[in-house]
């Protein structure tokens, strides 16, 4: 298994992906409840393979991840072959609390008002391994899919115009 299996939850939002997986490999609905009924290893099979599956397309989508906490933003712009960071953090403890944040502009202009110290950081690096198996770390430690990168491009601007 290369990623991790879908938890109930997750597998039920794509229920009918999932019979159509099993359909696409000749197991018809009848067959897949004796299979469960027999707990044949054959389920945990299809069902990591799914997973997998799942998640690469997903994975193979993801261009902006963001990790955001009280204190810093992460945000993360995944290139092909680059991944780059865009950063911010309260140089010192600060009343401001990132992880609340819903306009971002209005945040830094307080942030600025009140003389409170950020610090902005950037970094890009190659992938050491695979470009998905990175992601899905970054996912599974707390990163989140930004679908549109606003935040990302919404900090660039920020710091461009700073």
């Amino acid at each position: 298994m290369k990623y991790r299996q879908l938890t109930l939850e997750e597998l039920s939002e794509l229920e009918t992906d999932f019979a159509r997986f099993l359909a696409a490999n000749g197991v018809p609905a009848d067959h897949w409840e004796k299979l469960k009924s027999e707990d044949s290893p054959k389920v945990q099979e299809f069902m990591e393979t799914f997973s997998d599956i799942v998640f690469q397309q997903v994975l193979d989508k993801v261009r902006y991840l963001e990790h955001t906490s009280p204190n810093e933003v992460h945000c993360f712009f995944c290139d092909s072959d680059t991944i780059h960071l865009l950063g911010i953090k309260t140089a010192e403890p600060a009343d401001l609390d990132f992880s609340k944040a819903t306009d971002w502009q209005a945040m830094m202009d307080t942030a600025r008002q009140s003389g409170i110290r950020l610090q902005v950081f950037r970094a890009s690096k190659s992938y050491h391994r695979e470009r998905a198996l990175e992601l899905f770390e970054m996912m599974e430690n707390g990163a989140k899919i930004s679908k549109d990168g606003l935040l990302y491009q919404t900090l660039e601007n920020i710091v461009t115009s700073a």
